[in-house]
């Protein structure tokens, strides 16, 4: 039985999420598991490193499969990307040690959220950034990004109310750099909660409209209620960028 990695990137904007459902077949696992198995003749199931929600983007998610199959990973990958819908590519077939899998396995994810802080919108770029015309105070959003980083109890930025696991992750940096007019976040983690990323996101940005101080995250952090943090920035400006793992797994 070999067991084989995808490295994936998608157009989320007509998908429901990552994650297959059963009441829709617009999601990117449910189109990716359907091409496998009319290709390979057997059933599959595809382990993705983490769920991506509806309209939210991705340049190197993973996901990875045990199969039967003897095919080579290269004559894989052109068949994958030969019948899968243009919105969807493959970029990298590997085979991987039979044991690993791809969400346990991840040491950390980055994720990079857009911005278009401009009054004359981005119209090629519309699907893939969160166009605001409101001036944003980059250096207030610095002043408050490293305060949010660490290892914390991240329950108040997390929109699951009855998240029974354990809510504490480590965020390792927030990246806020200008970019002509777009303004950009890179947030780099060992995981992340449901809508977490959108949600720190929502409250860096009313931060920079001076709508809440940026000394306010400690005990936004330790009050651990979500009603108290920012609002949910919307999907389309989510991009989820890289995915690392060990040299023990895979190696980017």
């Amino acid at each position: 039985m070999r067991n084989l990695l995808l490295l994936i990137q998608y157009d989320g904007t007509r998908y429901n999420g990552w994650q297959s459902q059963v009441n829709t077949e617009q999601t990117i696992q449910g189109k990716l598991t359907k091409v496998l198995e009319r290709m390979l003749g057997e059933p599959i199931e595809l382990q993705g490193s983490g769920r991506t929600d509806a309209g939210v983007h991705a340049a190197g998610q993973r996901a990875n499969f045990h199969t039967e199959s003897l095919i080579s990973c290269d004559e894989l990958l052109r068949r994958l990307n030969q019948f899968l819908p243009e919105d969807i590519a493959v970029l990298e077939v590997r085979e991987v040690e039979p044991r690993f899998h791809s969400r346990l396995h991840a040491l950390r994810k980055t994720y990079v959220y857009r911005v278009w802080n401009s009054d004359i919108p981005n119209v090629f770029e519309r699907k893939y950034l969160y166009q605001m015309s409101e001036v944003l105070d980059l250096e207030r959003m610095r002043q408050a990004a490293p305060l949010l980083c660490g290892t914390h109890d991240f329950r108040g930025f997390c929109a699951n109310k009855r998240m029974k696991k354990s809510t504490v992750r480590t965020l390792e940096r927030i990246e806020i750099e200008q970019l002509g007019q777009e303004v950009r976040f890179t947030f780099t983690g060992n995981g992340f909660l449901y809508h977490m990323v959108r949600i720190l996101v929502g409250t860096l940005l009313e931060v920079g409209l001076g709508k809440r101080g940026w000394e306010e995250m400690p005990q936004l952090l330790e009050a651990r209620e979500r009603s108290l943090a920012g609002p949910l920035a919307p999907a389309q400006g989510l991009c989820l960028w890289r995915v690392e793992y060990s040299k023990n797994g895979v190696k980017d």
